[in-house]
């Protein structure tokens, strides 16, 4: 997903181009930005005891008919410390309804999170739809819209990029993309310029990476090289230490190679805010997305377009997550350990980022030069379909990660402590915040 604004590709279809501008710009019947107004909450904040119902009647779309809610006891009251311990399941007791699914964070035994939607059926063929019936894209606005905070974070990341030496002689275009903006919008739970500044120097620094080292051969891409090239600026990203006589070499490469200079610079402003715990997070999304850029090498190296699970696997690695991992420092809290790393809540969050960097996908079909890949064009070569049906496929697909999410935040909201339901309500305004950007960027739209 390069960062610069792209010129479509000679075989682009403006009317395609269109079609996706016109299903992310449609908010007419958008889901609330505000989560707890779908969750259900009393006065007070807390989860209500009628949520489980809230939530089936907004998740019902494709791909949910195998949604179930867990049933939630008294016990289950969240604390303001964190869930309380949940004992083991005692012999006999019903099993999870998918194997190996923990128990959710402070809930009683036997409350399960909400399995993965199956109806292979029906998700597979579109039943219910025809190639003129554009689902509508379930995913909500923005929370906030601050453009001359916007502008304040973008103009001084530009600074920032020509200082450590991304995009020479391209500035301007990287201004156009404003990723000020789309920090902006996707953090509203903070109006600090320094903190958007710190977590959009971390966004720029990876579409960089992406752009240098994968995507743009204009810029040096070479897919022999990408994985040496990601093994050394890993070293930067999770600090390695080398023998005396062989440091210095490691050192120049962190203060004169330009890629390595911006991670080393972003990750240094984020410190300031950032827990050592929230750093390390952010260290191992970087992995898992290095790990993610590798594989899609091997499919240029090899010539290969992959099958539609493989795409959605490497689109699991490669997600929107890496920024999204900022959303609690950025916001000047913590969600502790136990709660962010159980099971149920990665599920959740990482439902959230598969489905937003979909987004992407749906803009970046109509751009793209067939040698690239996206969700539409692995869906059409696999399924021998046309470039519209690809379209609301991928549409179908967004649509069902993001009901899931939304059925998953439901149960943990019941489940977990007040700082879990603020983190899943700043997920939900990150991804809204990202429709938004995406509908208005540069990186889509001509000046």
């Amino acid at each position: 997903m390069p960062l610069l604004p792209r010129t479509p590709s000679p075989a682009a279809d403006p009317d395609l181009a269109e079609l996706a501008a016109t299903v992310l710009s449609n908010v007419a019947g958008a889901p609330s930005a505000d989560l707890s107004r779908l969750l259900g909450k009393d006065a007070a904040g807390q989860a209500r005891s009628d949520a489980a119902s809230i939530i089936r009647r907004f998740a019902s779309g494709l791909g949910t008919s195998a949604i179930r809610l867990p049933s939630v006891s008294a016990g289950a009251t969240p604390t303001p410390d964190g869930p309380a311990a949940t004992p083991p399941t005692a012999p006999g007791a019903p099993a999870p309804t998918v194997p190996g699914t923990p128990t959710l964070p402070g809930a009683p035994a036997g409350t399960r999170p909400v399995p993965a939607a199956d109806a292979p059926g029906r998700a597979a063929s579109g039943e219910g739809t025809t190639d003129t019936d554009m689902p509508e894209l379930f995913c909500p606005g923005p929370v906030r819209d601050d453009p001359a905070l916007g502008d304040e974070v973008n103009d001084r990341v530009v600074e920032w990029a020509e200082q450590v030496g991304i995009y020479p002689g391209q500035l301007d275009r990287l201004r156009s993309c404003n990723f000020g903006r789309l920090i902006m919008l996707a953090h509203p739970g903070t109006g600090d310029p320094d903190r958007l500044v710190a977590a959009t120097k971390c966004v720029v620094a990876e579409w960089a990476a992406d752009d240098y080292y994968v995507d743009e051969v204009s810029l040096g891409a070479d897919p022999l090289v990408v994985g040496s090239r990601l093994a050394k600026l890993h070293a930067v990203v999770d600090p390695a230490q080398l023998p005396a006589r062989y440091a210095p070499a490691l050192e120049r490469y962190r203060r004169e190679e330009a890629i390595a200079t911006a991670f080393r610079t972003a990750m240094e402003h984020l410190a300031r805010y950032a827990s050592v715990t929230q750093l390390a997070r952010f260290q191992h999304q970087m992995s898992i997305l290095f790990v993610a850029w590798n594989q899609e090498a091997d499919w240029h190296n090899n010539g290969r377009t992959p099958p539609v699970w493989e795409y959605l696997v490497q689109r699991h690695l490669n997600s929107y997550l890496p920024p999204m991992i900022l959303v609690d420092p950025v916001a000047g809290y913590e969600l502790s350990a136990d709660e962010f790393y159980h099971p149920a809540v990665r599920r959740a969050f990482t439902l959230a980022g598969d489905a937003n960097v979909l987004l992407n996908d749906l803009y970046s079909s109509a751009f793209e030069s067939e040698t690239d890949f996206n969700l539409p064009r692995v869906i059409a070569v696999e399924e021998q379909c046309s470039p519209r049906e690809a379209i609301k496929r991928t549409v179908e697909i967004h649509n069902e990660l993001m009901h899931t999410f939304v059925a998953q935040a439901a149960a943990l909201s019941l489940a977990g402590s007040p700082n879990l339901r603020r983190f899943l309500a700043d997920t939900w305004a990150w991804l809204g915040g990202s429709r938004e950007w995406h509908s208005g960027t540069a990186r889509y739209h001509e000046s």
